[in-house]
């Protein structure tokens, strides 16, 4: 896509880490072929040039067209992992679960995310709204499954949003709070 940095991988499917176990990967990854999903037609990578913007300078992720209320965007990709991940700015968590995952209480698994730092996709552009000038955010992310596959997925907010308009999430106070420390 256009305005893509050079150092990062792009992804048109999730990428598995080899070290996620067995049993994890059974739970959320279909056994069967998943598509490669296609470039979204609803998104652009831009560059911020606002300078009260807090990512000045950076890439941002914008509507390419009117997108209207609770529509499905794209989804986030990069590598699935189970493992922390504590210097990646672009991971996401995509499965909690504190109870087993099979039958034997030994395996079990805490928490699972998707991390676009090195690969990933358009959506590793979303940024917080916090500082941006606006109110709230107008797009979530809400897990869903696709051909047997568990994703993380990015929708508008009951207000859609105009062509041209950043697309903004909240990253959450604990994303924010750990950043601080």
């Amino acid at each position: 896509p256009s305005n893509w940095p050079a150092d990062v991988v792009y992804l048109n499917k999730q990428r598995y880490d080899p070290k996620l176990p067995p049993i994890v990967r059974k739970r959320i990854q279909s056994s069967g072929s998943v598509k490669p999903l296609q470039k979204s037609r609803l998104v652009k990578i831009q560059v911020i040039a606002d300078p009260s913007h807090p990512a000045r300078g950076q890439r941002g992720l914008f509507a390419s067209q009117k997108i209207p209320p609770s529509t499905h965007i794209l989804d986030y990709l990069g590598e699935v992992h189970s493992d922390d991940r504590l210097d990646s700015d672009y991971d996401l968590s995509l499965l909690q679960s504190s109870s087993p995952l099979s039958g034997n209480d030994t395996e079990t698994c805490t928490n699972i995310g998707v991390d676009a730092m090195r690969m990933g996709n358009e959506a590793r552009f979303i940024n917080d709204y916090r500082g941006t000038g606006v109110a709230k955010p107008n797009v979530d992310f809400r897990e869903r499954e696709v051909d047997g596959e568990l994703r993380m997925s990015v929708w508008s907010c009951a207000r859609g949003l105009r062509k041209g308009e950043e697309i903004l999430v909240s990253y959450g106070k604990s994303w924010w709070k750990a950043r601080s420390q």
